[in-house]
């Protein structure tokens, strides 16, 4: 028996890197998949933002060609995340295929690096738009049907290191991952009393996303493979009640990512408002962990 048997499963992102390992391991586990991929480049050309797909995706579909050779069950999908159509398509073709949907795993995404100051307005609304938009609209389809059908479900969201901790030249993709991890925190709350877990995967991985960049040079032990097994975990009933969660994953190394709230400092003295001079003084004090 699979982790995942009797399930339905929605990847976004899916046609190659860590969205395909995601499919391929779920269907291997049981679930009925959905693979969507909208067919773009890393940097969203052509296909990532247009309302409905027209056959571009073949990445897509020879994730589910895989799928079905190994006798799995799943169907293909290139709708945009980043328009209230896609999103609503994508769940809608789910369960018109398959009946029901359980798992939405949020894992589409653009990369356009820029520093700061050379940065277009184009480039941070169209990787703002993948992202983060992208995640909240599928994550609201899947949530009103899941609601609906009453018998819960599972969102795995993916953020980033870059997002958590910062990263030169991606204010936009670190500002997109940043507010997915709000958003993950925001749904798990909201969903909890429809037994609706929603976590988050932060990979640190070598995939085509990532492979000309200098730290995943000679770095062949931290692919993708690595990551689909934690967005297994999640998605499955292994997972239980845990919601609200960040798990990361880099090659061998497991780990999660909290907030952090220093102990502070209370105010001394008549006054309970702090002065610019006394926050000075008391930095250290303040800020120690």
């Amino acid at each position: 028996m699979g982790l995942l048997d009797g399930k339905v499963a929605i990847v976004t992102g899916a046609g190659n890197g860590i969205g395909r390992e995601h499919a391929l391991l779920f269907a291997r586990e049981g679930a009925k998949v959905l693979v969507n991929d909208a067919g773009g480049g890393r940097d969203g050309a052509v296909a990532d933002l247009r309302d409905s797909g027209d056959g571009a995706g073949s990445s897509a579909e020879s994730v589910v060609a895989e799928i079905r050779k190994a006798g799995g069950e799943a169907i293909a999908s290139f709708d945009s995340v980043a328009v209230a159509e896609g999103a609503e398509r994508i769940v809608a073709d789910a369960e018109k295929a398959f009946g029901h949907v359980d798992i939405l795993v949020n894992n589409a995404g653009i990369l356009v690096d820029k520093s700061l100051l050379k940065m277009e307005e184009s480039m941070w609304d169209s990787v703002i738009a993948v992202h983060l938009k992208g995640t909240f609209l599928c994550s609201r389809a899947f949530a009103k049907r899941a609601v609906a059908r009453g018998e819960g479900g599972r969102i795995v969201n993916t953020t980033s290191v870059s997002g958590l901790l910062g990263n030169f030249g991606q204010s936009n993709y670190a500002a997109a991952k940043a507010g997915i991890y709000g958003l993950t925190r925001t749904m798990s709350i909201e969903l909890q009393k429809h037994r609706i877990t929603v976590n988050a995967l932060a990979p640190i991985a070598k995939t085509r996303m990532t492979n000309d960049l200098p730290m995943f040079q000679n770095m062949e032990t931290m692919g993708p493979e690595h990551v689909a097994p934690a967005a297994l975990f999640l998605a499955s009933d292994l997972c239980g009640g845990r919601t609200g969660y960040v798990l990361a994953v880099a090659g061998a190394r497991m780990y999660a990512f909290k907030v952090v709230e220093t102990a502070g400092k209370f105010k001394e003295g008549e006054s309970t408002v702090w002065t610019a001079n006394e926050i000075a003084d008391n930095w250290d004090a303040i800020v120690r962990a």
